[in-house]
Formats: C-alpha cells, sequence, structure tokens
C-alpha cells in the first residue's frame, strides 16, 4: 500500500462514519394513548427516508396529518403521492408490506389510530346526536363501519347546542383552546352535555368515534 493509499483509507472511512452519525434518522414513533379499543401513537417522518415496513400493517387506522405535506407509499407494484394538510384525516385499512417516504424537505408528524379489534356495533340513534341538534358546530368528516370522524369548529366566544355521546372517541386538538393545547389527545367516554368557547380565537378539533 502506497503513502497516498495509506492517507485516502482513513479519511474515507472518517467520512463514512460522519455520514453514518448525520444520516436521517427513520420514523420516530411517540406514543400517545392505549385503551381496549385503540392505540395511539405519532410517527415522525424525516425528509427523503424511505420508512419500509416488511410485514405490513396488521390493524386499521386513522391517521390525522399534524403537519403540511407530500409523500409516497408504493404496496407491490402500486405507488402513488399523497399531499395533505394539517387537521386531513384518512382512512387506511390493513395491509401487506409498503414502503413510505416523506419527500416534503421538512419532517412530517402523522398521528395514527390504530384499531384493536373488530367493532361492536353502531351506537344508539340518539335524538340528541350531536351531528343531528348542532350541525353548526359537528359535522361527519367521514364514516365507516369501525368509525365515525367528526369535525368540530367553535367560533370565539360561541356556545353549543346539549347533546349526547354514546361512543368512546379520540379527540386531537388542532390549535390552543380552552383546557387544551395544540397536538393534545384524549380519550373521551359517554356523555350528555353542552360545550362553549370561552375564548377569543376559534377552537378547532377532531373526534374519532370507536364503534
Amino acid at each position: 500500500m502506497n503513502a497516498l493509499m495509506r492517507f485516502a483509507l482513513p479519511l474515507a472511512l472518517a467520512s463514512a462514519s460522519l455520514q453514518a452519525q448525520n444520516a436521517p434518522a427513520p420514523a420516530a414513533i411517540t406514543p400517545r394513548l392505549d385503551t381496549p379499543q385503540a392505540r395511539v401513537i405519532v410517527a415522525t417522518l424525516q425528509p427523503r427516508t424511505p420508512s419500509i415496513a416488511k410485514n405490513g400493517h396488521a390493524t386499521n387506522r386513522v391517521l390525522i396529518y399534524l403537519d403540511d405535506g407530500v409523500m409516497t407509499r408504493t404496496e407491490g407494484d402500486k405507488s402513488a403521492k399523497i399531499a395533505f394538510h394539517r387537521g386531513d384525516v384518512r382512512w387506511r385499512p390493513s395491509s401487506g408490506a409498503y414502503t413510505a417516504e416523506n419527500i416534503s424537505d421538512h419532517p412530517v408528524r402523522i398521528l395514527e389510530i390504530d384499531l384493536k379489534g373488530a367493532p361492536a356495533g353502531n351506537a344508539p340513534d340518539s335524538p340528541l346526536d350531536p351531528v343531528k341538534v348542532d350541525p353548526e358546530h359537528y359535522k361527519v368528516d367521514f364514516e365507516n363501519e369501525f368509525v365515525r370522524v367528526l369535525r368540530v369548529h367553535y367560533e370565539p366566544r360561541s356556545k353549543g347546542q346539549t347533546h349526547e355521546h354514546f361512543l368512546n372517541r379520540v379527540v386531537v386538538y388542532l390549535n390552543d383552546q380552552p383546557g387544551a393545547k395544540a397536538d393534545d389527545v384524549r380519550v373521551s367516554g359517554a356523555a350528555k352535555h353542552a360545550e362553549e368557547n370561552a375564548s377569543d380565537k376559534a377552537a378547532d378539533r377532531i373526534a374519532v368515534e370507536l364503534k
């Protein structure tokens, strides 16, 4: 080995070591809630770092995007480009092996609600369903046999109608509001109440009812 090679080899090893140290981290998983019906996590995807799920995903999920961004998802020979905004909600059924990649120039966070089992059935048809009695504040984003997703919006200093919940639900707060901070996640059960936004700012949240 000549002198040039003896000098170049340690330099190359040092460069490779530095690149490994500075390599983008894979998706980071932050547990948020764990209930008999669902497990809730936040997955943070770094830019341009493929996340490979070799075994697929065994559970059905509700995805709530906490940041604006764009990603790709490849499953088998099918690939899709997905653009999303903070507060967007998507249903993702169980699947086989896939690769997801954040192609934005910044990390993106996705709140995932993994359902642990089959639905018990629809809730009773209550005359005090919030969507019926207070459509100004409660709207259905989507519904299937597993979940009903409500988008909740209160203008400043507004009060809602008395309504009733029969299903357990995961609530995600999209901005700071009385009693909660942006990105807080809570679980709530059956309740009959009226709600009020006592602040000078609008209050937005998403409620995922678990059937």
